[in-house]
Protein backbone atom coordinates (compact mmCIF):
# COMPACT_ATOMS: atom_id res chain seq x y z
CA UNK A 1 0.00 0.00 0.00
CA UNK A 2 1.19 3.85 -0.35
CA UNK A 3 0.78 6.29 2.35
CA UNK A 4 -2.70 6.15 3.27
CA UNK A 5 -3.65 8.87 5.40
CA UNK A 6 -3.87 7.84 9.12
CA UNK A 7 -6.66 9.29 11.57
CA UNK A 8 -4.16 12.11 12.10
CA UNK A 9 -3.41 13.59 9.28
CA UNK A 10 -6.41 16.24 9.86
CA UNK A 11 -4.20 17.97 12.86
CA UNK A 12 -1.87 21.00 11.71
CA UNK A 13 1.38 20.15 10.22
CA UNK A 14 3.85 21.82 13.26
CA UNK A 15 1.68 19.50 15.69
CA UNK A 16 4.00 17.11 16.43
CA UNK A 17 2.41 13.12 16.05
CA UNK A 18 2.52 10.65 19.56
CA UNK A 19 4.03 7.45 18.91
CA UNK A 20 3.57 4.10 21.07
CA UNK A 21 6.04 2.54 21.31
CA UNK A 22 6.05 -1.19 22.48
CA UNK A 23 9.34 -3.09 23.73
CA UNK A 24 12.44 -1.37 24.79
CA UNK A 25 15.08 -4.50 24.51
CA UNK A 26 17.80 -4.21 21.80
CA UNK A 27 15.25 -2.66 18.88
CA UNK A 28 13.07 -0.76 20.94
CA UNK A 29 16.09 1.12 22.35
CA UNK A 30 19.07 1.52 20.06
CA UNK A 31 17.30 1.77 17.08
CA UNK A 32 13.38 3.18 17.13
CA UNK A 33 13.90 5.08 20.32
CA UNK A 34 16.46 7.36 19.17
CA UNK A 35 15.04 7.32 15.54
CA UNK A 36 11.76 8.21 16.36
CA UNK A 37 12.91 10.93 18.74
CA UNK A 38 15.10 12.63 16.39
CA UNK A 39 12.91 12.70 13.42
CA UNK A 40 10.71 16.57 13.18
CA UNK A 41 7.29 15.98 13.49
CA UNK A 42 7.91 13.10 15.79
CA UNK A 43 7.49 12.65 19.61
CA UNK A 44 8.05 9.38 21.95
CA UNK A 45 5.47 9.92 23.85
CA UNK A 46 5.04 6.02 25.90
CA UNK A 47 6.94 3.30 25.85
CA UNK A 48 5.45 -0.17 26.64
CA UNK A 49 7.30 -2.36 29.17
CA UNK A 50 6.94 -3.39 32.57
CA UNK A 51 10.29 -3.69 32.82
CA UNK A 52 12.08 -0.91 35.91
CA UNK A 53 15.63 -1.22 34.28
CA UNK A 54 14.53 -0.47 31.13
CA UNK A 55 11.95 2.22 32.53
CA UNK A 56 15.05 3.54 34.24
CA UNK A 57 17.08 3.46 30.86
CA UNK A 58 14.20 4.80 28.74
CA UNK A 59 13.41 8.19 31.23
CA UNK A 60 17.44 9.05 31.51
CA UNK A 61 17.76 9.69 27.85
CA UNK A 62 13.50 10.93 27.14
CA UNK A 63 12.79 12.50 30.64
CA UNK A 64 9.38 13.29 29.42
CA UNK A 65 8.23 9.50 27.90
CA UNK A 66 5.11 8.23 29.83
CA UNK A 67 5.27 4.42 30.17
CA UNK A 68 2.61 1.69 30.05
CA UNK A 69 2.83 -2.20 31.40
CA UNK A 70 1.21 -3.89 28.47
CA UNK A 71 0.16 -3.21 24.77
CA UNK A 72 -3.69 -3.29 25.33
CA UNK A 73 -3.04 0.09 27.80
CA UNK A 74 -1.99 2.03 24.34
CA UNK A 75 -5.03 0.65 22.57
CA UNK A 76 -7.32 2.34 25.61
CA UNK A 77 -5.58 5.69 24.57
CA UNK A 78 -6.02 4.93 20.84
CA UNK A 79 -7.37 8.47 20.12
CA UNK A 80 -4.75 10.33 21.60
CA UNK A 81 -2.05 8.52 19.91
CA UNK A 82 -0.83 8.80 16.10
CA UNK A 83 0.95 5.40 15.80
CA UNK A 84 1.79 2.13 17.52
CA UNK A 85 5.56 1.24 16.69
CA UNK A 86 6.00 -2.85 17.44
CA UNK A 87 9.60 -3.59 18.80
CA UNK A 88 8.52 -6.47 20.51
CA UNK A 89 9.85 -10.71 20.47
CA UNK A 90 9.38 -11.28 16.69
CA UNK A 91 6.36 -13.86 17.88
CA UNK A 92 4.46 -11.06 19.17
CA UNK A 93 4.71 -8.87 15.79
CA UNK A 94 1.12 -10.45 14.13
CA UNK A 95 -0.99 -10.32 17.12
CA UNK A 96 -0.19 -6.79 18.18
CA UNK A 97 -0.07 -4.94 15.18
CA UNK A 98 -3.44 -6.91 14.59
CA UNK A 99 -4.87 -5.37 18.00
CA UNK A 100 -3.46 -1.88 16.96
CA UNK A 101 -5.00 -2.10 13.66
CA UNK A 102 -7.98 -2.57 15.19
CA UNK A 103 -7.74 -0.15 17.63
CA UNK A 104 -7.81 2.58 15.06
CA UNK A 105 -3.52 3.08 15.26
CA UNK A 106 -0.92 3.26 12.15
CA UNK A 107 1.50 0.76 12.98
CA UNK A 108 5.19 0.46 12.06
CA UNK A 109 6.20 -3.31 12.42
CA UNK A 110 10.46 -4.42 13.46
CA UNK A 111 10.88 -6.66 10.42
CA UNK A 112 10.27 -9.62 10.20
CA UNK A 113 6.91 -8.45 10.23
CA UNK A 114 6.02 -12.10 10.47
CA UNK A 115 6.69 -15.70 10.72
CA UNK A 116 5.12 -16.09 7.25
CA UNK A 117 4.09 -14.22 4.15
CA UNK A 118 0.21 -15.26 4.40
CA UNK A 119 0.13 -13.19 7.95
CA UNK A 120 2.40 -10.45 6.78
CA UNK A 121 -0.64 -10.29 3.71
CA UNK A 122 -3.41 -10.78 6.18
CA UNK A 123 -2.08 -7.89 8.32
CA UNK A 124 -1.65 -5.77 4.96
CA UNK A 125 -5.28 -6.39 4.08
CA UNK A 126 -6.42 -5.35 7.54
CA UNK A 127 -4.35 -1.91 6.96
CA UNK A 128 -5.90 -1.46 3.68
CA UNK A 129 -9.74 -2.36 5.46
CA UNK A 130 -9.41 0.20 8.14
CA UNK A 131 -7.97 2.57 5.70
CA UNK A 132 -4.08 3.22 8.15
CA UNK A 133 -0.56 2.80 7.43
CA UNK A 134 1.14 -0.56 8.12
CA UNK A 135 4.98 -0.20 7.54
CA UNK A 136 8.18 -2.08 8.18
CA UNK A 137 11.41 -1.31 9.62
CA UNK A 138 13.64 -2.62 7.04
CA UNK A 139 16.30 0.20 7.93
CA UNK A 140 19.21 -1.27 6.03
CA UNK A 141 17.28 0.20 2.82
CA UNK A 142 19.48 3.53 4.63
CA UNK A 143 23.04 1.74 4.90
CA UNK A 144 26.02 3.36 3.26
CA UNK A 145 26.63 0.84 1.35
CA UNK A 146 23.66 0.09 0.17
CA UNK A 147 22.87 3.56 -1.08
CA UNK A 148 25.75 3.97 -3.04
CA UNK A 149 25.35 0.23 -4.66
CA UNK A 150 22.01 1.86 -5.67
CA UNK A 151 23.04 5.16 -7.07
CA UNK A 152 26.21 3.09 -8.99
CA UNK A 153 23.96 0.85 -10.85
CA UNK A 154 20.61 3.50 -11.60
CA UNK A 155 24.21 5.43 -12.97
CA UNK A 156 25.26 2.41 -15.61
CA UNK A 157 28.13 2.82 -13.66
CA UNK A 158 28.28 -0.94 -13.61
CA UNK A 159 26.83 -2.28 -17.00
CA UNK A 160 24.39 -4.95 -16.89
CA UNK A 161 24.14 -6.92 -13.14
CA UNK A 162 24.98 -10.51 -13.66
CA UNK A 163 25.56 -11.34 -10.04
CA UNK A 164 24.95 -9.62 -6.68
CA UNK A 165 27.05 -11.19 -3.87
CA UNK A 166 26.08 -9.91 -0.12
CA UNK A 167 27.24 -10.85 3.45
CA UNK A 168 26.06 -9.88 6.74
CA UNK A 169 28.74 -11.86 8.91
CA UNK A 170 29.84 -12.12 12.60
CA UNK A 171 32.60 -13.57 14.45
CA UNK A 172 30.39 -14.33 17.50
CA UNK A 173 31.36 -18.35 18.64
CA UNK A 174 29.52 -18.74 21.43
CA UNK A 175 25.86 -18.26 21.92
CA UNK A 176 24.61 -14.92 23.43
CA UNK A 177 21.01 -17.12 24.37
CA UNK A 178 17.64 -15.22 24.23
CA UNK A 179 14.74 -15.74 21.78
CA UNK A 180 16.72 -14.62 18.79
CA UNK A 181 18.93 -18.03 19.14
CA UNK A 182 16.27 -20.53 20.34
CA UNK A 183 14.93 -23.21 18.65
CA UNK A 184 11.59 -23.07 19.32
CA UNK A 185 9.46 -22.32 15.89
CA UNK A 186 7.00 -20.17 17.24
CA UNK A 187 9.95 -17.66 18.29
CA UNK A 188 10.74 -16.87 14.64
CA UNK A 189 14.28 -17.04 15.81
CA UNK A 190 17.59 -17.91 13.97
CA UNK A 191 20.01 -15.80 11.15
CA UNK A 192 17.72 -17.01 8.60
CA UNK A 193 15.18 -14.92 9.81
CA UNK A 194 17.16 -12.18 11.40
CA UNK A 195 19.69 -11.24 9.25
CA UNK A 196 18.31 -13.14 6.15
CA UNK A 197 15.31 -10.47 6.65
CA UNK A 198 17.76 -7.82 5.55
CA UNK A 199 19.76 -9.19 2.84
CA UNK A 200 16.91 -10.65 0.85
CA UNK A 201 15.10 -7.37 1.40
CA UNK A 202 17.77 -5.38 -0.22
CA UNK A 203 18.41 -8.36 -3.04
CA UNK A 204 14.77 -7.77 -4.24
CA UNK A 205 14.91 -3.86 -4.02
CA UNK A 206 18.02 -3.82 -6.12
CA UNK A 207 16.90 -6.54 -9.07
CA UNK A 208 12.92 -7.25 -8.40
CA UNK A 209 10.73 -10.64 -7.98
CA UNK A 210 12.73 -14.22 -7.84
CA UNK A 211 11.69 -17.08 -9.46
CA UNK A 212 14.21 -20.16 -7.75
CA UNK A 213 15.52 -20.20 -4.53
CA UNK A 214 18.48 -22.83 -2.93
CA UNK A 215 19.79 -22.67 0.55
CA UNK A 216 22.21 -24.10 2.89
CA UNK A 217 21.31 -23.49 6.93
CA UNK A 218 23.43 -25.37 9.64
CA UNK A 219 23.79 -24.30 13.21
CA UNK A 220 27.01 -24.83 13.47
CA UNK A 221 27.89 -23.41 17.03
CA UNK A 222 27.93 -25.88 20.20
CA UNK A 223 24.90 -24.76 22.43
CA UNK A 224 23.15 -23.15 19.38
CA UNK A 225 19.68 -24.44 18.55
CA UNK A 226 18.88 -22.01 15.71
CA UNK A 227 20.47 -21.79 12.45
CA UNK A 228 23.64 -19.42 12.74
CA UNK A 229 25.89 -20.15 9.33
CA UNK A 230 23.14 -19.74 6.28
CA UNK A 231 23.75 -19.03 2.71
CA UNK A 232 21.21 -18.30 0.18
CA UNK A 233 20.82 -18.21 -3.33
CA UNK A 234 18.18 -16.40 -5.47
CA UNK A 235 17.27 -16.29 -9.29
CA UNK A 236 15.32 -13.35 -10.13
CA UNK A 237 13.21 -13.02 -13.18
CA UNK A 238 15.26 -10.29 -15.06
CA UNK A 239 18.23 -13.13 -14.84
CA UNK A 240 20.60 -11.50 -11.88
CA UNK A 241 21.99 -13.83 -9.34
CA UNK A 242 22.12 -13.10 -5.88
CA UNK A 243 24.17 -14.78 -3.68
CA UNK A 244 23.63 -13.94 0.34
CA UNK A 245 25.53 -14.78 3.41
CA UNK A 246 24.64 -14.50 7.33
CA UNK A 247 26.50 -16.16 9.38
CA UNK A 248 27.86 -15.72 12.90
CA UNK A 249 30.39 -17.98 12.62
CA UNK A 250 32.68 -16.03 10.43
CA UNK A 251 36.20 -16.00 11.82
CA UNK A 252 37.27 -14.21 8.57
CA UNK A 253 34.80 -11.75 7.32
CA UNK A 254 34.07 -11.24 3.41
CA UNK A 255 33.17 -8.30 1.47
CA UNK A 256 29.90 -7.06 2.07
CA UNK A 257 29.01 -6.27 -1.31
CA UNK A 258 30.50 -7.74 -4.40
CA UNK A 259 28.93 -6.87 -7.73
CA UNK A 260 29.55 -8.05 -10.97
CA UNK A 261 28.36 -6.26 -13.89
CA UNK A 262 29.05 -6.34 -17.51
CA UNK A 263 31.52 -3.27 -17.44
CA UNK A 264 32.77 -3.25 -14.28
CA UNK A 265 32.26 -4.98 -10.25
CA UNK A 266 31.98 -3.02 -7.31
CA UNK A 267 33.60 -4.71 -4.00
CA UNK A 268 32.80 -3.01 -0.15
CA UNK A 269 34.43 -4.25 2.92
CA UNK A 270 32.57 -3.24 6.23
CA UNK A 271 29.45 -2.62 8.01
CA UNK A 272 27.68 0.80 7.98
CA UNK A 273 28.64 2.78 11.09
CA UNK A 274 25.20 3.83 11.76
CA UNK A 275 24.29 0.78 14.10
CA UNK A 276 27.46 0.78 16.05
CA UNK A 277 27.16 4.46 16.68
CA UNK A 278 23.30 4.05 18.18
CA UNK A 279 24.95 1.24 20.10
CA UNK A 280 27.44 3.52 21.79
CA UNK A 281 24.99 6.19 22.70
CA UNK A 282 25.41 8.24 19.73
CA UNK A 283 22.46 10.09 18.39
CA UNK A 284 22.07 11.44 14.94
CA UNK A 285 21.44 15.40 16.11
CA UNK A 286 24.52 15.22 18.17
CA UNK A 287 27.04 13.01 15.88
CA UNK A 288 29.68 15.57 15.98
CA UNK A 289 30.31 14.78 12.26
CA UNK A 290 28.11 14.11 9.52
CA UNK A 291 26.06 11.42 9.94
CA UNK A 292 26.47 8.02 8.75
CA UNK A 293 29.26 8.70 7.34
CA UNK A 294 32.69 6.69 7.21
CA UNK A 295 36.28 7.32 6.53
CA UNK A 296 37.66 7.09 3.40
CA UNK A 297 39.65 3.65 3.89
CA UNK A 298 36.70 2.06 3.84
CA UNK A 299 35.11 3.21 0.90
CA UNK A 300 34.44 0.69 -1.79
CA UNK A 301 36.10 0.34 -4.87
CA UNK A 302 34.91 -0.22 -8.51
CA UNK A 303 37.11 -1.44 -11.95
CA UNK A 304 37.27 -4.01 -13.84
CA UNK A 305 40.24 -7.21 -13.70
CA UNK A 306 41.83 -6.07 -10.60
CA UNK A 307 41.97 -6.62 -6.89
CA UNK A 308 40.74 -4.27 -4.51
CA UNK A 309 42.94 -6.05 -2.00
CA UNK A 310 46.08 -5.18 -3.65
CA UNK A 311 44.63 -1.21 -4.18
CA UNK A 312 42.41 -1.88 -7.66
CA UNK A 313 40.09 -0.15 -9.15
CA UNK A 314 39.09 3.83 -8.25
CA UNK A 315 37.93 4.62 -4.88
CA UNK A 316 33.52 5.09 -4.22
CA UNK A 317 32.75 7.88 -1.72
CA UNK A 318 30.08 6.42 0.25
CA UNK A 319 27.23 7.76 0.74
CA UNK A 320 26.16 8.64 4.43
CA UNK A 321 24.05 6.21 5.76
CA UNK A 322 20.72 7.50 6.57
CA UNK A 323 18.32 5.57 9.03
CA UNK A 324 16.60 8.88 10.25
CA UNK A 325 15.33 8.99 6.43
CA UNK A 326 13.07 6.24 7.40
CA UNK A 327 10.90 7.58 9.81
CA UNK A 328 10.91 10.65 8.21
CA UNK A 329 9.31 9.04 5.53
CA UNK A 330 6.67 7.69 7.82
CA UNK A 331 6.16 10.82 9.44
CA UNK A 332 5.48 12.45 5.68
CA UNK A 333 3.10 9.52 5.06
CA UNK A 334 1.02 10.14 7.99
CA UNK A 335 0.19 13.41 6.78
CA UNK A 336 -0.57 12.19 3.09
CA UNK A 337 2.59 14.16 1.89
CA UNK A 338 4.52 10.88 0.88
CA UNK A 339 4.44 7.39 0.22
CA UNK A 340 4.89 4.36 2.51
CA UNK A 341 8.37 4.06 2.75
CA UNK A 342 8.87 -0.37 3.03
CA UNK A 343 5.29 -1.68 2.44
CA UNK A 344 3.81 -5.13 4.40
CA UNK A 345 3.36 -6.50 0.62
CA UNK A 346 7.30 -5.97 -0.20
CA UNK A 347 7.96 -7.66 3.24
CA UNK A 348 5.29 -10.74 2.39
CA UNK A 349 7.15 -10.83 -1.02
CA UNK A 350 10.55 -11.07 1.35
CA UNK A 351 9.19 -13.43 3.32
CA UNK A 352 7.91 -15.83 0.07
CA UNK A 353 11.78 -15.82 -0.56
CA UNK A 354 12.58 -16.76 3.34
CA UNK A 355 10.05 -19.30 3.63
CA UNK A 356 11.39 -21.10 0.42
CA UNK A 357 14.76 -21.19 1.69
CA UNK A 358 13.86 -22.78 4.66
CA UNK A 359 12.27 -25.83 2.19
CA UNK A 360 15.39 -25.77 0.44
CA UNK A 361 17.67 -26.18 3.33
CA UNK A 362 15.32 -28.46 5.10
CA UNK A 363 14.89 -30.84 2.04
CA UNK A 364 17.44 -30.25 -0.22
CA UNK A 365 15.46 -28.57 -3.27
CA UNK A 366 15.37 -25.80 -5.28
CA UNK A 367 12.02 -23.91 -4.97
CA UNK A 368 10.24 -22.29 -7.59
CA UNK A 369 8.14 -18.86 -6.96
CA UNK A 370 5.70 -18.11 -8.79
CA UNK A 371 6.79 -14.98 -11.64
Amino acid sequence: MTGTPSHRTSEPSGTPLRVGLVGYGLAGSVFHAPLIAATDGLVLDTVVTANEERRDRARAEFPDVAFAASPQELWERADYLDLAVIASPNRTHVPIATAALEAGLPVVVDKPIAGTAAEARGLAALAEERGLLLSVFQNRRWDNDFRTLSRLIADGELGEVQRFESRFERWRPRPKGGWRESGDPQEIGGLLYDLGSHVVDQALVLFGPAVRVYAESDVRRPGAAADDDTFIAITHANGVRSHLYVSATAAQLGPRFRVLGRSAGYVKYGLDPQEADLRAGVRPAAAGRAWGEEPEELWGRIGSGESPLTGGGTPVRSLPGDYPAYYAAVADALRGKGDNPVTAFQAAAALDVLEAARRSAREGVTVSLPA
